[in-house]
């Protein structure tokens, strides 16, 4: 049997995407608290582009505490599909949501993807990595 029929055999309850929708809320506010602390206090003692580092890595670390917080708290026993698409879920909604602030603040497209452009040493794609895969790292590590 392959990995594939394994994870298509797997059932996925949407009811178990409640608590980490909630989980995700509470990031979601961490990160704004993040870019807040990177715009008013950062990028002034370090320049544009350390603050960016340190806010993205600040972000990262927060992100992995967070999500592992929930995984040591939590009850539920997640499928591998279902950490799979809490991943997604969670990567979803955040480059979602940083499109739309670009939207209302008239930014434009091409400035919210050149974000992730690492080639240009933008290390901000490590947020949304960090996301896609903190579910399966915690999931699989706190079920050992």
């Amino acid at each position: 049997m392959t990995l594939l029929t394994e994870l298509a055999d797997q059932a996925v309850r949407p009811r178990a995407f409640l608590a980490p929708l909630g989980v995700w809320l509470v990031m979601a506010v961490v990160a704004v608290l993040n870019g807040g602390f990177r715009e008013t206090l950062l990028i002034d003692r370090l320049g544009e582009y350390r603050a960016h580092v340190l806010s993205t890595a600040l972000l990262v670390f927060a992100i992995l505490l967070v999500a592992g917080l929930f995984f040591r708290w939590t009850a539920t026993a997640y499928t591998q599909v279902e950490l799979l698409l809490m991943g997604v879920l969670w990567t979803v909604l955040t480059v979602g949501f940083e499109f739309l602030v670009g939207y209302l603040e008239d930014t434009p497209v091409s400035e919210t993807l050149a974000q992730h452009d690492v080639l240009a040493g933008q290390v901000w794609i490590a947020v949304p990595v960090t996301l896609l895969l903190a579910p399966l790292l915690f999931g699989w590590y706190l079920e050992w």
